[in-house]
């Protein structure tokens, strides 16, 4: 049973549907064993910190948390599903790895408050604590395009151990020494991304489900107004090649460095200034770099179903006040709460295990504190 248990989610079927059809149906989400973990790590005050023009250290800081979570599970074999917030990460993890899983995060929170001045709330809650609450937490998995698949979870479950985690002070776990910090693979010097197209913006939307609203159903019509008015998830998406810009800036290279490892380093420098100033002559000239940019659109993650709809789109205004009057409708009925953040360009750091594999993945946030921003809209309405 344990073994069962540790691959559950690696044995999930991956449903070859729209997301919208996936989502309307509970019969195709399984509950999560018992012994598996929602694991958290937030940044404190991230608002403040965005506010005060840091928005890309706060990106640079959450990226690390999913790649050093994702490499202590490949090191195990074990897929894990996990969940980008712009301002932080939650996973869900066989109970097997979650203390060094809490171990590589601290060491990752320790070299943040001492290069950044950050500091994470992390945490793990048992999804076994969270079913004895009467809290709902299913998932399932869909392919999303021709090389990326996603999770997507109906209920509560993880909204409620973030909160805890967040909001409580949990007492210090004394944890594994033996997981070093890996965050190989972390790669961060796209500049600013503008819209595929001129006349377009980036939208950073939170849609939270209230109480007393089916969530399967709500989220379901909501996903297929979203395609309705902007499109496919693929033609919704805020970047694409033409738009994409190697950003050789000194202070840009050195945040990517003392995130990865934590400190100074010449080599890392000198290695990241060439990548930085010579890199996209690479990737522009030839077959494995023209291919891994094609591939580098399809690989972005710029929809995060973690129990709300978390997206960042592109599209013109018309669009937006469109959608926006449909949320409104739901909202007055007290159906969902939500919040947006408008920019006019997007941010995107990188997880590249493969450039010549799709063996990468690529989280999208909005400009100027999109996720962030949306977030805090949407918390003060639930305190209204």
């Amino acid at each position: 049973m344990k073994a069962t248990n540790t691959n559950f989610y690696s044995d999930l079927e991956v449903h070859d549907t729209s997301i919208s059809t996936l989502i309307g149906n509970k019969e195709h989400f399984s509950r999560i064993p018992g012994d598996w973990h929602v694991l958290v790590a937030d940044i404190r005050n991230s608002t403040q910190a965005v506010q005060s023009g840091n928005h890309n250290q706060v990106n640079l800081v959450a990226t690390g948390c999913v790649i050093a979570v994702l490499n202590l599970a490949e090191a195990h074999k074990i897929a894990v599903p996990f969940f980008f917030g712009g301002d932080g990460a939650t996973f869900l993890i066989p109970g097997e790895i979650r203390e060094k899983a809490l171990s590589v995060l601290e060491k990752h929170n320790k070299n943040t408050e001492k290069n950044f001045g950050f500091t994470l709330a992390i945490g793990s809650f048992s999804v076994a604590d969270i079913y004895s609450e009467n809290i709902d937490l299913r998932i399932a998995r869909v392919k999303a395009n021709q090389v990326l698949n996603i999770p997507v979870v109906l209920g509560n479950g993880l909204q409620y151990a973030e909160d805890r985690i967040k909001n409580e002070q949990f007492p210090l776990e004394t944890y594994s020494e033996d997981a070093p910090l890996n965050l190989t693979g972390m790669e961060c010097k796209w500049d600013k991304i503008k819209p595929p197209n001129a006349d377009q913006e980036v939208v950073s939307l939170i849609i939270s489900g209230c109480e007393e609203s089916d969530f399967s159903r709500i989220y379901s019509k909501i996903m297929a107004s979203i395609d309705d008015i902007y499109g496919s998830v693929g033609s919704r998406k805020p970047i694409s090649v033409k738009r994409l810009k190697i950003k050789a800036g000194l202070q840009r290279i050195k945040d990517e460095m003392k995130t990865k490892l934590g400190r100074w380093s010449l080599p890392a420098f000198l290695k990241s200034f060439m990548i930085a100033n010579f890199g996209e002559l690479y990737l522009r000239n030839t077959d494995a770099g023209i291919s891994y940019l094609q591939k580098l659109v399809e690989l972005s993650d710029n929809l995060t179903l973690d129990g709300r709809i978390n997206t960042v789109i592109t599209g013109n205004r018309s669009q937006r006040k469109k959608l926006m009057a449909y949320l409104d409708k739901l909202e007055k009925l007290k159906l969902i709460k939500y919040g947006v953040h408008v920019s006019e360009e997007s941010i995107m750091s990188c997880y590249v295990k493969d450039i010549s594999t799709d063996q990468h993945i690529h989280f999208i946030d909005g400009g100027n504190g999109g996720y962030t921003k949306a977030a805090n809209q949407l918390k003060l309405k639930f305190q209204d």
